[in-house]
């Protein structure tokens, strides 16, 4: 068991174990213990108030622990600071530029303060965000969608194992939020980086990350896959459209692990419980009855639903 952990904590590109923050005596984070993987897109979320940003500014070495530790690619924020916060790549609030130098000058700014960054390196993340056209731009001239990539090229270049991105969406267009969503699942398929985004758009983190960590209060609440494992024993809820609703509840009752809701509407559909591998058999039985089915739907939560569930209505930040 102690190996079988231990390569589960290998795996683990960021550790947060028992991390509190107190300030005049208040506490603001509460033991918080949670492990991001290689190649992960996980959400933070929380409602205002949760502890969110003082937990990132923790993380990244900008305020201090109260107790507890944090862990990156095996070291420790307390006791290697150094090492550990080689691994992180972060904008925590808007990315700041020299506005009157371009795109290019500005990263070549960078390349000059950092060991080990190449010419070849920045046109690697310049590539990865989408801002070829735009690096002999003056800075001053971007959106803030290109300023908020240019942020993460910057980010990027000394090849980080974690990417920390407080609210990137914030300010920005529908058009500039689905760039940044495909930039994101971008560098996390093709670099293997693990990013932590904070964000107060739960439709965006839904469809933008892979799991979900809620905070409330300062504490853990719990996470969420928002992967479909689609595995055989999975329970899941399905509506299925038919010709005779009221015969096919019927039927539906009948097999043997099927959860039949009550017909509440005169839609002719029908609300049922099960395991996926039993659908092909409620599928079957309800075609030897000659009840016609014209849609079947797998109905869930939406991350709000869910959202509002876990933190008991709390408005998010």
């Amino acid at each position: 068991m102690k190996a079988a952990t231990e390569k589960i904590e290998a795996l683990a590109v960021l550790s947060l174990k028992n991390v509190t923050k107190r300030i005049a005596g208040k506490t603001i984070v509460d033991r918080m213990s949670f492990d991001i993987h290689k190649g992960e897109i996980v959400g933070l979320l929380g409602p205002n108030g949760a502890g969110k940003t003082t937990t990132i500014r923790m993380i990244v070495g900008l305020i201090q622990m109260s107790e507890g530790d944090v862990i990156i690619q095996g070291h420790s924020i307390r006791n290697d600071f150094t090492k550990a916060i080689r691994h992180i790549g972060a904008i925590i609030e808007n990315p700041e530029f020299y506005p009157y130098m371009t795109g290019q000058d500005n990263l070549k700014q960078y390349q000059r303060m950092s060991e080990g960054i190449t010419d070849e390196r920045i046109k690697e993340v310049v590539e990865l965000v989408g801002l070829e056209a735009a690096m002999k731009k003056k800075v001053k001239a971007y959106s803030l969608g290109m300023r908020q990539r240019l942020g993460i090229a910057q980010a990027l270049l000394d090849r980080p194992s974690l990417l920390i991105l407080d609210e990137p969406t914030n300010g920005l267009d529908p058009a500039g939020i689905r760039e940044m969503r495909q930039y994101l699942k971008q560098i996390a398929d093709k670099e293997g980086i693990s990013i932590l985004v904070s964000s107060h758009l739960l439709s965006e983190m839904e469809l933008m990350c892979s799991r979900v960590v809620v905070i409330q209060e300062g504490k853990y609440v719990t996470h969420r896959s928002l992967i479909d494992a689609a595995e055989p024993s999975q329970q899941i809820t399905v509506a299925i459209r038919v010709d005779d609703a009221e015969r096919a509840v019927k039927v539906a009752a009948t097999i043997k692990g099927v959860e039949v809701a009550p017909l509440t509407s005169e839609r002719n559909e029908l609300l049922l419980a099960l395991d996926n591998e039993l659908i092909p058999q409620v599928v079957a039985k309800l075609g030897s009855e000659q009840i016609k089915i014209y849609r079947i739907t797998e109905t869930k939560l939406s991350l709000e639903d869910e959202f509002l569930k876990w933190t008991g209505g709390s408005r998010i930040a």
